[in-house]
């Protein structure tokens, strides 16, 4: 199976990160939210704390993730347009 990506596909996966932004940020302002609501020491607390915790590690990878992303369909369109010049 094989997968091609054309300069378009860019907007598609620009939103999709964007959307991932905005859903990450929504939902650590609902945990942190939720986290006011416990008392602290007990488990739900440690849970929400936790859950902050991996939650909030996500937007420290997406620079690497979308360079990642576009590195990939930028390689993908130089090897399409060389393979088929020098055919």
């Amino acid at each position: 199976m094989k997968a091609k990506f054309q300069i378009q596909d860019m907007l598609g996966i620009a939103l999709t990160m964007v959307v991932l932004v905005i859903a990450v940020a929504y939902g650590l302002q609902v945990t942190g939210d939720v986290q006011e609501d416990m008392t602290p020491g007990t488990a739900e607390y440690n849970a929400t704390t936790d859950g902050i915790e991996g939650v909030s590690k996500i937007p420290e990878k997406l620079p690497m993730i979308a360079t990642i992303v576009i590195a990939s369909i930028v390689i993908g369109i130089l090897v399409n347009y060389l393979w088929a010049r020098f055919r």
